[in-house]
């Protein structure tokens, strides 16, 4: 052989090796959902991408691997990704071991948990007495995500978070998610006006109900009969509280039932949605984003639905059912700032674990603030009540677990 035919030669061959070290990354990232309130059950979002510097072309768009482990990434620029709503309950993503917490984290998880579950109480207080006195609920949802927007253009002006540069193509991939959220909201807080804080949240345990439907119909998932058992005592125990409720209304059962529908249709249409963009937007910010659009979206519809109530004389009007202007508007405020710091100390716990730790963390909210208003607003609970309550809520409970439960794969026959 030649010398330039072996010199051509090995330049191939050494070529071939570098291409066949370049690295393909794979990594998944889990930010949150506006659990309801991007949902009432919080639930997170994730960002799935792939990295692949091989073959000539750019970064694409792909599923995580389950074998390769997640670790960080900070050098490569992201071009692009794809908005995931998990439902309810977030599936398990890898087998990789937990690692035991320490003293210091455990006991900092659990103050917030509590901080999490205390903010909840206080904001179905407080919101359940202003929508008792001022039947308003449009304007009071648009309010709450006024304040929240307040408190977030503060904490961007004080530089405690990075503010977003939000471009025309994520624009239009979170409007769906907006409308979702604003309208998941102003339904919960029509029901709220007019039924027991106990009987909305007993009522918004159907959530995983909505999910799978959906899920069967628009993404072609079939349930397992695991999943679909779990649903049974959910079904059952809120068809029993209903009939035994003494607040039953109608309009207030209705509105429940329509935010879950609103809040998993959310969840199942932003699985379609994808945008191509070098930065992409993270938990908070996204959170941030759809409080503020949500509440230039309310605003209009507020008025047009209910007209201006915050004038001197509607408020005066609270006076008489039991709060003066100044309770109702401190109330007012306090309610708000729960909504939005209950948001935020969610997506904390987030990242701090898993997600089906927050799920079940998520379900035993709900019955820490059944259990509260029940007692704060003395509401009387028949057994039967009582027991349709507790069997959704224990069936909520098994759905976080079956759903986790991966179906084996079935092996072809030789």
């Amino acid at each position: 052989m030649s010398p330039c035919c072996s010199s051509l030669s090995h330049l191939i061959s050494a070529n071939l090796t570098t291409m066949h070290t370049i690295p393909m990354i794979s990594h998944s990232i889990a930010i949150s959902k506006f659990p309801h309130p991007f949902s009432s059950s919080s639930l997170p979002l994730r960002l799935s991408f792939t990295i692949n510097g091989g073959g000539g072309g750019g970064p694409f768009l792909s599923y995580p691997s389950q074998k390769l482990p997640p670790f960080p990434i900070s050098a490569p620029k992201i071009q692009s990704f794809k908005v995931l709503a998990a439902a309810s309950v977030p599936e398990a993503k890898s087998d990789e071991p937990i690692k035991p917490a320490g003293l210091i984290q455990i006991l900092q998880l659990g103050a917030m948990f509590g901080t999490w579950y205390l903010l909840n109480i206080y904001f179905n207080i407080y919101n359940k007495q202003v929508l008792k006195v001022y039947p308003f609920p449009a304007t009071v949802t648009a309010f709450q995500f006024g304040f929240a927007s307040l408190m977030i253009n503060l904490i961007w002006s004080l530089n405690l978070h990075p503010r977003p540069n939000i471009t025309r193509s994520q624009l239009v991939a979170i409007l769906p998610l907006v409308v979702a959220h604003t309208m998941g909201n102003l339904l919960t807080n029509i029901s709220l006006g007019k039924v027991a804080v106990s009987f909305t949240h007993t009522i918004k345990a159907m959530e995983p109900f909505f999910t799978v439907v959906l899920s069967s119909l628009f993404l072609g998932e079939t349930p397992t009969f695991a999943v679909v058992s779990s649903l049974v005592p959910i079904v059952g125990g809120v068809a029993l509280a209903s009939m035994t409720e003494v607040s039953f209304n109608w309009i207030g059962f209705a509105t429940a039932m329509a935010s879950n529908l609103t809040n998993q249709s959310r969840n199942v249409l932003s699985k379609k949605l994808m945008v191509n963009e070098e930065e992409t937007l993270d938990n908070i910010n996204l959170y941030s984003l759809i409080t503020i659009i949500s509440f230039i979206l309310l605003v209009p519809f507020t008025i047009f639905l209910e007209g201006v109530k915050f004038t001197p004389s509607y408020l005066q009007s609270a006076a008489c059912q039991g709060l003066n202007v100044r309770e109702l508007c401190v109330r007012s405020v306090l309610a708000a700032f729960c909504f939005h710091a209950y948001q935020q100390v969610s997506y904390g716990i987030l990242q701090m674990v898993s997600p089906v730790s927050h799920s079940v963390g998520n379900c035993v909210k709900r019955v820490v603030v059944i259990a509260s208003s029940v007692i704060f607003f003395q509401i009387p609970l028949s057994p039967l009540n009582t027991l349709g309550t507790g069997v959704a809520l224990l069936g909520v409970f098994l759905y976080s677990r079956v759903k986790q439960i991966k179906p084996k794969p079935q092996t072809k026959a030789a």
